[in-house]
């Protein structure tokens, strides 16, 4: 039923989130870094510098957002796919290729509804603690090359904005398109991404199906999802390295600004080279994978089916 696909979905996106939002969060500081003011060289290098300098939690910076919103998105790219492949299929049979590609692409689109806001919330909150020490880095180099004196004095610390605070001035500046910003980037990123991850998913699912009509194991839709996300996640990474550069709203010293996808693409080109867009990947690759398999097991397993079962029981 429709209200089990949504609590299934809704359940896997919090649990696999919950699980991988630190590497997410390496992942997006990354992709931010340009050339010439890099604060982290490599996925470790990045975590354990933000434990350092914001404590443990600092590694979940932004993560309300997507607890928040992780639930209808997963839940609409899910139950979106489940969807498109019954209205695909002719008669029960198996649905072709192109159909499969055609079901993922109709959730892809639909998810993007949640996904632009949520992302683009979550990459100012996740990335401000890169902005933070960048600052205080240039600030300590500027008071060490001046005096001993001014090399004493603490630099100032800037209160970290909040998700409701962002919210509130992008709506006040520039109304509900400003949370937007990036759409035509996510859906460059998600469609894709939903194109090859889906059929791919079923496909390798099937093989651990001994009947048509029986569940594959846990553990087959586990792999199945790890394989199948991470594959997908490397294929479109280049989508995502400007998807993520256009919707930061705060720069880096010296830092490149983008009026486009196009812009983004030539100056990540021209300035920082090809292998600029496979920054992250295999931190992506590192989230999408557990995150992917955790929310298949939890779907196809149908926990929400359990509980929905056990409701009129209850009451009974």
């Amino acid at each position: 039923s429709l209200p089990a696909k949504l609590i299934n979905g809704g359940i896997a996106g919090l649990i696999g989130v919950t699980c991988v939002f630190p590497i997410d969060l390496a992942k997006t500081r990354l992709q931010n870094q340009q050339n010439g003011q890099r604060m982290y060289t490599s996925l470790s290098d990045c975590l354990i510098k933000t434990i350092r300098s914001e404590g443990y939690f600092g590694m979940y910076r932004g993560a309300a957002v997507n607890l928040t919103l992780v639930t209808p998105e997963k839940a609409i790219k899910l139950a979106a796919n489940d969807f498109f492949r019954h209205h695909l299929s002719k008669d029960g049979k198996k649905l072709t290729l192109l159909r499969e590609m055609l079901a993922g692409c109709g959730a892809g689109t639909c998810q993007v509804i949640v996904t632009t806001p949520m992302e683009m919330l979550k990459i100012q909150l996740q990335d401000a603690g890169r902005l933070e020490a960048q600052k205080k880095l240039m600030a300590a180099q500027a008071q060490l090359s001046s005096s001993p004196a001014a090399a004493a004095a603490e630099p100032a610390v800037e209160r970290r904005p909040t998700a409701t605070q962002i919210t509130r001035e992008l709506l006040r500046s520039k109304g509900i398109a400003g949370l937007y910003k990036g759409l035509g980037a996510t859906l460059l990123r998600d469609v894709p991404f939903s194109i090859v991850y889906f059929p791919l998913f079923a496909n390798l699912n099937k093989l651990g199906q001994k009947d048509p009509n029986v569940k594959a194991p846990f553990y087959v839709s586990f792999l199945s999802g790890c394989v199948a996300g991470s594959t997908a996640a490397v294929a479109v990474n280049p989508c995502d390295v400007i998807k993520t550069r256009l919707q930061s709203l705060q720069r880096g010293v010296n830092e490149d600004t983008y009026s486009g996808i196009l812009d983004c693409t030539k100056k990540i080109w021209q300035r920082e080279g090809p292998t600029a867009f496979f920054k992250g990947a295999y931190c992506r690759a590192l989230v999408i994978a557990p995150l992917f398999g955790i929310a298949q097991v939890v779907y196809f397993v149908g926990i929400a089916e359990f509980l929905l079962d056990m409701l009129p029981k209850a009451r009974a």
